[in-house]
């Protein structure tokens, strides 16, 4: 199971509600941030994650509502955590923007903690766990260099421990050997295949995350079959041309990628201060039922199938007009 916590969900500037682009993605003990807009410090310390065990960080692309919050954080990490490196994952162009950034603020050499650059140039995994996997790939906005990620954890086979004990497998390693896929040779010289105790495979979760994007075409397969997609949802169809303009998707469109790509939940984010997230929701479910517009603070529970959603803050802070 993935959790995602929205941390800023405003397009291009802040509102009273909304902050700018980050949100973290936690699996087990990993904890990946993405994008880092102007402001996600004062966010985690409001919904109680911190700064622990935040060592990645992945970025969609380079517009400075998604990467501004970087120096200040980098600060932190330097002066008062306990993190003294962190990896940055990003777009050629995204990565040299950010390193011109720290080198405007702490100079040639004065970086507070080691950073290493992952630099993304095509489509391909990024990070392998034992449990999980993530993969990126290009996405078109307004310049070069921008990418979605797809967060995937790995199917299982149940074991079936009633057709075991029929069929005399003890308990202990040996039934480790089938679990791995290795058949087994019982004391009476039968064999026993992995197959004759396991259930058919179950998929792990997947969670698709994509930032910034102008054109869904050609998405399809990256977020085939999600149990959640996250999409930007910048503008309503009424303004269409100005989303082209800017390279921006409207929520109508998001709700299409969903629908084509048999997507389980569409979650939308990043939306503009003239839009409520009520007309976000009521343009994208004329074509996909199933969507939540993301608020800051917002968590959401992504397993096989199943997306649950709270929220961390609504004791403190109101959610967003809807």
């Amino acid at each position: 199971m993935f959790e995602l916590i929205f941390l800023g969900t405003s397009a291009s500037a802040p509102s009273m509600q909304r902050g700018l682009s980050s949100a973290i993605v936690i699996h087990d003990k990993y904890r990946f941030m993405v994008d880092c807009g102007e402001g996600t410090q004062r966010q985690l310390l409001r919904s109680g994650l911190g700064f622990k065990r935040l060592q990645r960080i992945l970025l969609t692309h380079g517009h400075l509502d998604h990467i501004l919050g970087l120096a200040g954080l980098l600060s932190t990490f330097g002066r008062w955590e306990m993190t003294d490196a962190i990896e940055i994952y990003g777009g050629v162009a995204t990565l040299n923007r950010v390193r011109r950034l720290f080198s405007a603020l702490f100079g040639a050499n004065g970086l507070p903690i080691a950073i290493t650059y992952h630099e993304l140039r095509q489509a391909g995994t990024i990070f392998t766990a034992k449990d999980f996997s993530i993969t990126t790939f290009p996405v078109v906005h307004r310049g070069p260099g921008c990418f979605g990620y797809v967060f995937q954890e790995k199917g299982h086979r149940p074991f079936l421990a009633a057709q075991a004990d029929r069929l005399g497998v003890p308990f202990g390693p040996e039934r480790k050997v089938l679990v791995n896929g290795q058949p087994l040779t019982l004391a009476d010289g039968r064999v026993v295949q992995p197959d004759d105790v396991l259930a058919e495979p179950i998929p792990g979760a997947k969670l698709t995350f994509i930032g910034d994007v102008g054109r869904a075409e050609g998405l399809d397969s990256f977020a085939a079959e999600a149990d959640a997609l996250v999409i930007e949802a910048t503008y309503c169809q009424t303004e269409a041309k100005l989303a082209q303009r800017f390279g921006h998707l409207t929520a109508a469109q998001g709700a299409a990628l969903a629908r084509r790509a048999g997507v389980h939940h569409l979650i939308l984010n990043h939306l503009s201060r003239r839009y409520t997230a009520r007309q976000i929701q009521q343009e994208a479910q004329a074509t996909f039922p199933n969507v939540s517009v993301a608020s800051d603070f917002d968590r959401f529970q992504i397993g096989n199938g199943k997306v649950s959603r709270d929220s961390l803050l609504s004791f403190v802070l109101p959610r967003a007009a809807s």
